[in-house]
């Protein structure tokens, strides 16, 4: 196999990440390493403030490191103007957040459409898409509704479906079933896996749901700015 085939979809390299707080410098990342292949769902658990948002933050784009680097592919992000990252984010990178952040005014469907409306998508294909993943994660008679209309599971499927719509490198999740009822996010766990096993969607999950961790290819802890793989 060649160098292409085997290069990491993701690769994060000596990450660190210093704040600054009354004076006094807290380190919640000190040289983390991470390294993911293509269809491989990960998940990272950790003590509450061990830096596991941080830590998805800062593999999103969405947060900066104090040092390290960030690639998708051989695309180091933080090499990228804002504008740059920005587009990247949104062409190639899906999020799912503990809160589905579906916007009330549009329906269902609109909410799945905007990542590939903002990406300019042709409005046609981009609906199409959507309907499609729609139909996966078991919303197709939905697509109508507004999110109040929506339960907590419905609200977060349609969360992962707006996340797939651009066919992102990889999902990055956080905590994506803390505010489900145990049978609720069961249902959220087994979406995950399935679109995993049949489209080879990459997930990276921060959780606190071990039971749910249990479920990936490979799980890390958090400690002390570090990641240790769990066996």
């Amino acid at each position: 196999m060649n160098d292409v085939l085997e290069r990491p979809v993701f690769e994060a390299r000596q990450l660190t990440k210093v704040f600054t707080k009354a004076g006094k410098t807290i380190e919640v990342l000190d040289g983390m390493e991470l390294s993911m292949k293509s269809g491989e769902v990960v998940g990272i658990l950790g003590a509450s403030g061990a830096g596991k948002s941080t830590l998805l933050h800062i593999a999103g784009g969405l947060d900066w490191p104090s040092s390290g680097t960030v690639h998708y592919g051989e695309k180091d992000i933080f090499s990228l103007s804002e504008p740059e990252l920005a587009a990247f984010r949104n062409k190639r990178i899906g999020f799912v957040f503990q809160m589905h952040y579906l916007l009330s005014e549009f329906t269902c469907l609109e909410n799945v459409m905007m990542p590939g409306i903002i990406a300019g998508g042709e409005k046609d294909q981009v609906r199409e898409r959507a309907e499609v993943l729609l139909k996966q994660v078991g919303l197709s008679q939905r697509g109508d509704h507004r999110p109040g209309e929506l339960s907590g599971g419905e609200q977060q499927r349609a969360a992962v479906a707006r996340a797939l719509v651009n066919h992102p490198s990889m999902v990055l999740a956080d905590e994506p079933t803390g505010n489900l009822d145990a049978r609720t996010a069961a249902s959220v766990q087994d979406l995950f896996l399935d679109l995993n096993e049949t489209h080879g969607t990459t997930f990276l999950v921060v959780t606190h749901n071990r039971e749910m961790a249990s479920r990936f290819h490979r799980r890390f802890q958090l400690r002390d700015g570090v990641l240790h793989q769990e066996r």
